[in-house]
């Protein structure tokens, strides 16, 4: 009986986590199209950020180029709390859009050129992307994670300890019916033993058998 109820614990344990995986799984698919779809938004973006730079360099002036690079160069401050899907932690990145005004970035409006203005807007725009895919991916990558480990959980389940305790309680069923039959015989040997004991002995007093027979009609009562 408590093998029994081992293994009903351990398949219920295996079908809990197989249903904890299907649904990280399907989480995980859902991450993976947002992730596709932005990354090729990120490359496109950087391409374009690079190309602008490339342009800017080519034609403006260096000193004006640095000058602007060096007034719109600050720390970048994000803030990150946290949330549970299925029991896994990931973090929410909250959004903070990165891009900036003419006003906001800090160098001349007049001193400058409308292409420095085109690579520090496309440059905003693919930090604003970079941090939202940070987000998503460190999701991915813990969900990836724990279904891996939910599927050596379930394998080590499934393959190892269920069939090890259905194993166990075969050889002790196997034990209890074989020490069954062994009860049995013995029993029917001791019945043959004893009937054979009373045969031996009727044989060897048949008078104390006969007044026996004797006494037991005579306690007959008669009519």
């Amino acid at each position: 009986m408590k093998k029994k109820a081992q293994i009903r614990l351990a398949e219920q344990g295996r079908d809990l986590l197989r249903e904890k995986m299907d649904a990280l799984i399907q989480e995980f698919f859902r991450f993976l199209s947002t992730v596709s779809s932005s990354r090729e938004e990120l490359e496109q973006i950087a391409k374009s950020a690079d190309h602008a730079l490339l342009l800017a360099q080519a034609v403006d002036d260096p000193v004006t180029l640095k000058s602007a690079a060096y007034a719109t160069r600050r720390a970048i401050t994000i803030d990150i709390t946290g949330k549970n899907i299925m029991g896994v932690p990931v973090p929410v990145i909250e959004k903070k859009r990165i891009s900036k005004t003419l006003l906001e970035r800090g160098y001349g409006i007049i001193t400058t050129s409308g292409r420095i203005d085109e690579t520090a807007e496309r440059y905003e725009a693919e930090l604003d992307l970079l941090i939202e895919l940070a987000e998503t991916e460190t999701a991915m990558r813990r969900l990836g994670a724990e279904i891996q480990m939910n599927r050596r959980r379930v394998n080590a389940l499934e393959q190892i300890l269920i069939p090890e305790l259905k194993s166990e309680a075969k050889y002790i069923k196997n034990a209890i019916e074989e020490r069954e039959r062994e009860d049995l015989f013995r029993l029917k040997k001791v019945k043959s033993l004893i009937e054979k004991k009373k045969k031996t002995k009727a044989r060897d007093n048949p008078c104390s058998v006969t007044i026996q027979a004797c006494a037991d009609s005579s306690s007959v009562p008669r009519k």
